[in-house]
């Protein structure tokens, strides 16, 4: 494979120390859950909006919030609730008496890392407000259109499996618009020690200093952009995004037959941005179709629908996933 080297030495030594801080503020706050660090950092890297999944409790907030707190920029925490209004995330118009006018305030959404915790524990209607103020980068108030910071606007949203009682689950066109998603797991009974003994400590609830400016990761996101990735990767990116939406020619398996609905083409584009920043935080330049692989499930678990027969059958997305890879020949 020619790889060309778009990032001259200097660049790549600068990325990799923001990826080394971003990893190291991480571990002083959170213990374990690498793969969720790696998810976190690599959607900051690859410019896009994160959906976390678990039962509550497994330190979703923390790990967002830890991420949000290494970078000095302006951070903003949305709990959602079912009686949460539109107007309360991106703002509203009120009438001022003294001078007789209406005046604008901004919602909480303008700023550069927005932690929307547990999604849907709010309504549809206000999921969708905060949805396209992702998608669009600007939100409608009063007949006026504002933008988001045009610099960095990273979305980190955390939700309670579906299952659980006063939710209201994403659609597939809102999930969609998250370039991953990550579900975390219960922490090692060796990790919980850990946790108790940081608790104990104060090592956890220590507020530590920024190690990163907003240029930094403007910086970061840039050079990341840069990471080569031959034709070849892209037509095998291609590949698999074809072949979950046409599971049904797929051969040597019947896994097919679970997909009620394929990828759609965000996915490729989340595959090639993931692809590029999980080979930087490898240490390469380049794309491998290994990288392709690494961010198989982030990319593919909230795009690809399974019917009946999966649940019936207890197969995960995950399996599906794994088999729709698997039927695509690697270059």
């Amino acid at each position: 494979m020619n790889t060309p080297n778009n990032i001259n030495e200097n660049e790549y030594q600068y990325a990799q120390d923001v990826i080394r801080k971003l990893s190291d503020y991480f571990d002083a706050k959170v213990v374990g859950q690498k793969q969720l660090k790696f998810s976190l950092i690599a959607s900051i890297l690859a410019d896009g909006h994160i959906l976390i999944e678990s039962v509550p409790g497994l330190a979703k907030t923390t790990a967002a919030k830890a991420i949000s707190d290494a970078v000095d920029g302006k951070f903003a925490r949305i709990t959602c609730t079912p009686d949460l209004l539109p107007g309360d995330i991106i703002g509203t118009q009120i009438y001022n008496q003294a001078n007789g006018k209406f005046e604008t305030i901004l919602g909480p959404v303008f700023a550069n890392f927005v932690l929307l915790d547990e999604v849907n524990r709010s309504s549809a209607k206000t999921q969708s407000a905060m949805l396209e103020a992702m998608q669009e980068r600007q939100v409608t108030i009063g007949g006026k259109t504002y933008s988001m910071p045009e610099d960095i606007f990273i979305v980190i949203a955390t939700q309670n499996p579906i299952e659980q009682e006063g939710t209201y689950p994403l659609s597939e066109a809102q999930t969609d618009r998250f370039l991953i998603k990550e579900v975390i797991t219960y922490p090692t009974a060796a990790e919980e020690v850990e946790i108790l003994s940081r608790m104990e400590s104060g090592v956890i609830s220590r507020v530590d200093p920024p190690v990163l400016t907003i240029k930094d990761i403007d910086k970061v996101q840039d050079i990341a952009s840069k990471v080569y990735v031959d034709d070849s990767i892209k037509w095998y990116i291609s590949s698999i995004i074809v072949a979950s939406r046409r599971t049904g020619q797929m051969q040597n398996t019947d896994i097919g037959r679970y997909v009620r609905i394929g990828a759609s083409p965000r996915a490729s584009i989340a595959f090639l941005n993931m692809s590029k920043a999980a080979a930087l935080m490898q240490g390469r330049t380049y794309v491998t179709p290994e990288d392709v692989k690494m961010v198989r499930h982030q990319v593919l678990r909230h795009r690809i629908g399974l019917n009946y027969s999966a649940v019936a059958d207890n197969v995960t997305v995950e399996m599906v996933i794994d088999g729709i890879v698997n039927s695509v020949k690697t270059p």
